[in-house]
């Protein structure tokens, strides 16, 4: 078994992106692409040139045989990817804005092949193989059993000393409350090293309202690192990681203009963990991270602006 980087568990969708702004039902055909909060960063990681490995479960249909070979031609691990006969493969329409503002999107989901996932599912030798996990908070959403993985997963990594980041991901319809979306989301974060939200994200889940408490929230339950990502205005970090201690704002790069920002968030988190697994610092980090951040918003899939190591070099990132 080769060691891998970065492992990842998480649902992949099949993306049908309407051929035209305004409402789903009036687009007249759609471009196939792939979606999914986690398999988006594994792409990333994987364009970067990190061994990356996802484990989920995808039904033996079209729709999953696409997503299967399209991880597999991004040079991501599938060797933990069960295809299961008559199970569902998720899928998910797509809408087209004209203003930059978030898209339309319709899920089809519930009883999906992915949603099935259970503990007995993780390799544990596997898993502890890499030296990073990046968990977010959708494969927890999308039923107990997948809630039980993700949390097995983080306290498996952690008890053997591996770094994890976290995405909060949040995703209200997919949980019964959003007291309980809280509890949960927030006991998976108190797990990790890293932890990104957004900031309407980190004030629903902390109570606080400034960057400065959310991270202070997340720093007292143990993080040591917390990114609170501004959007347009950037983010601010307040951490300690390889010695380095950062507490301060940082712009976003310019865009001329927003075309989806749907995977901008994903992209961003590919861009945090790939500097700080190659051991630079956590400026560097948030410097790439917002790059890769504005690359992904100005395009229409989730990974279109997701570059590749060569290109990442040649911009000095």
């Amino acid at each position: 078994m080769n060691a891998l980087d970065i492992v990842t568990y998480g649902e992949a969708m099949m993306l049908l992106v309407a051929d035209r702004p305004g409402p789903i039902e009036n687009a007249q055909a759609f471009y196939k692409r792939t979606a999914g909060a986690e398999t988006n960063v594994a792409i990333g990681l994987s364009r970067l040139g990190f061994k990356v490995g996802w484990a989920s479960r995808l039904g033996t249909d079209s729709m999953g045989r696409y997503l299967l070979a399209a991880m597999q031609e991004e040079g991501i691990d599938c060797s933990h990817v069960a295809c299961i006969p008559d199970q569902r493969t998720a899928f998910q329409f797509k809408g087209r804005v004209e203003d930059g503002g978030d898209p339309p999107v319709e899920y089809h989901r519930k009883g999906s092949a992915a949603s099935q996932m259970t503990v007995d599912d993780i390799d544990v030798e596997w898993l502890r193989s890499a030296r990073h996990l990046h968990a977010t908070g959708v494969f927890a959403a999308i039923s107990d059993t997948c809630r039980e993985v993700a949390f097995a997963s983080l306290r498996l990594m952690r008890e053997a000393g591996r770094s994890i980041s976290f995405d909060p991901n949040l995703r209200p319809t997919l949980w019964a409350t959003p007291e309980l979306m809280r509890e949960n989301i927030n006991n998976m974060a108190f797990l990790a090293n890293w932890v990104l939200p957004g900031i309407e994200e980190g004030r629903f889940l902390t109570g606080e309202s400034t960057p400065e408490g959310i991270a202070r929230f997340y720093r007292d339950q143990g993080a040591d690192l917390v990114i609170v990502k501004l959007g347009a205005d950037g983010a601010f970090v307040h951490g300690d990681v390889h010695g380095e201690k950062v507490c301060e704002y940082f712009p976003s790069f310019p865009v001329d203009e927003v075309v989806d920002t749907v995977g901008a968030g994903d992209g961003f988190a590919a861009g945090i963990v790939s500097v700080l697994l190659e051991g630079r610092s956590v400026r560097q980090a948030v410097r790439r991270a917002a790059w890769i951040g504005a690359r992904a918003v100005q395009v229409v899939g989730d990974t279109e602006g997701l570059p590749t190591r060569a290109e990442t070099i040649a911009a000095g990132m």
